[in-house]
């Protein structure tokens, strides 16, 4: 059973997450980070020549995971030290006795606190990539499924040109490619940036006293363990610190996805309340406590809620950069220890119901024809009109006759709730007679030829933007199946 060490507890989005994230920014996984860091200073200085023992080592390696006693004795540390680092330092010198007098030598506590954040974060975002991968993968599969199924298209909200289901959904893709890019320099950007082995205000002052005044290896020093750590590089420059513009550039593209996620959702309710697409709704579930023949699109109405959420909660890590003092000051915990997890945790548990969603998106064509059809007439004016003027009308006239008719038909639909009858009216009026045959056979009146290059465009998108983007994921997407909600 796991304990309270590990897991993130969160009473938003520990709910909702995965297991693997609720671990990653767990207590356990910190502070057994703490030790693997010290572990990879204490390799790093005794391959450099410093005299640490190979008992101080393996006594290390073999106590890197925290346990729970490990942290009781850590918690009676810090409650009479007051600092979280030292008490840990104790705990770990109490398991690994031949290394107590080596642990964290010549390091400041930011070596660990840091350098473990920048792990965790990329940590998080390989956690991510790959989820969002496959939802691009399944809404994409959506759009070309639909990419030819016409609906009305709205502008200010208002019914306008046809567009299709599918070529809706490629928007959606898009925004989310979007997101992909994003996180995806993130994690680039975080690579190469790791805080590395610096002293308290990153001078390495403290490193070049070890290593008595020899500079090639205190770098070296910072190169290994940056190396062991699995970063790409090491900042020349940090301070006491990792730069805080990281987690800025960080919860930046995570808020980013948070809007991305509302967009799709309240598209997916508005749908939902005109009846021509659904999410999935299971065969026991309840959508009403009171009425129960209601469906309502609970799993898109949460995404709207933690992407909302998730949208605001990168403000408080750019207030933090902008107040930070010199090489550094304290107030930047609370976005360390609750908003930058917390934006983690709700991204993952967003991108668990966006699977979720996605891969069940139900459509409803015979509505959707209904309500085209009801506009469909409208529509068909301008086409109307260019018929007329190619068998010898008056463009003016018909713009004029077709005005009438339409705000006639429109009353009728507006006042009288009546169908909509503009074809009707047409018909009978005589100015009308040249392109009669072709309103009943339905010439200027098939949907399809409303839709443009919607299908042609999905098709492109898909294989352009879409596939190139989500190769390196190829692998995760066909192996993994649909994300089941954990509430």
């Amino acid at each position: 059973m796991p304990s309270q060490y590990d897991v993130f507890s969160s009473p938003l989005s520990s709910r909702y997450a995965s297991p693997e994230m609720l671990s990653l920014f767990s207590a356990r996984t910190r502070a057994s980070t703490w030790r693997q860091l010290w572990i990879y200073l204490a390799q790093s200085q005794k391959e450099l020549g410093l005299p640490i023992s190979d008992d101080a080592i393996t006594q290390m390696e073999t106590a890197k995971t925290m346990s729970d006693e490990d942290f009781e004795v850590a918690a009676v540390e810090e409650k009479k030290r007051r600092h979280d680092v030292m008490a840990h330092v104790h705990a770990f010198g109490q398991r690994a006795p031949a290394a107590e007098k080596i642990i964290h030598w010549g390091a400041t506590s930011c070596y660990v606190t840091d350098n473990a954040d920048l792990i965790f974060l990329r940590d998080g975002l390989d956690i991510l990539l790959p989820k969002l991968a496959k939802v691009i993968s399944k809404l994409a599969q959506f759009s070309l499924e639909q990419k030819s199924t016409a609906c009305l298209g709205y502008t200010h909200g208002q019914p306008a040109q046809l567009i299709t289901v599918g070529r809706r959904a490629a928007t959606w893709v898009e925004s989310l490619l979007m997101d992909l890019r994003n996180l995806t320099r993130a994690k680039q950007d975080i690579l190469r940036s790791f805080r590395g082995v610096k002293g308290t205000t990153g001078t390495q002052a403290s490193f070049l006293q070890i290593f008595e005044g020899d500079h090639d290896k205190v770098e070296e020093l910072d190169r290994l363990v940056t190396k062991k750590a699995g970063f790409e590089r090491a900042s020349i420059v940090s301070i006491q610190t990792y730069n805080r513009k990281i987690d800025t550039d960080t919860a930046n593209p995570l808020a980013s996805f948070g809007t991305t996620c509302e967009h799709i959702g309240t598209d997916i309710r508005h749908l939902a309340m005109l009846k021509e697409l659904e999410e999935p709704f299971e065969k026991d579930q309840i959508g009403s406590s009171a009425m129960a023949y209601k469906r309502n699109p609970m799993r898109s109405e949460r995404m709207c809620s933690l992407g909302r959420k998730l949208a605001t909660l990168n403000i408080s890590t750019s207030q933090t950069f902008a107040h930070q003092w010199f090489e550094r000051s304290l107030d930047d915990s609370a976005i360390r220890r609750i908003d930058l997890p917390e934006m983690f945790l709700i991204a993952d548990a967003l991108l668990i119901i966006l699977d979720n969603v996605s891969s069940g998106l139900v459509v409803y064509p015979a509505v959707i024809n209904k309500r085209v059809q009801e506009e469909l007439p409208f529509m068909a004016t301008e086409n109307i009109i260019m018929r007329l003027v190619a068998k010898g009308q008056s463009r003016q006239e018909a713009h004029e006759q077709i005005r009438v008719l339409s705000h006639q038909a429109g009353a009728v639909v507006k006042q009288e709730g009546k169908q909509n009858d503009l074809v009707e009216r047409i018909q009978k009026e005589k100015f009308f007679e040249p392109i009669v045959d072709e309103l009943t056979d339905d010439k200027l009146l098939n949907p399809v030829d409303f839709i443009g290059r919607a299908p042609q465009q999905v098709e492109r998108f898909v294989k352009e933007e879409v596939e190139p983007a989500i190769a390196p994921y190829k692998e995760y997407i066909s192996q993994s199946g649909v994300s089941e909600l954990y509430v």
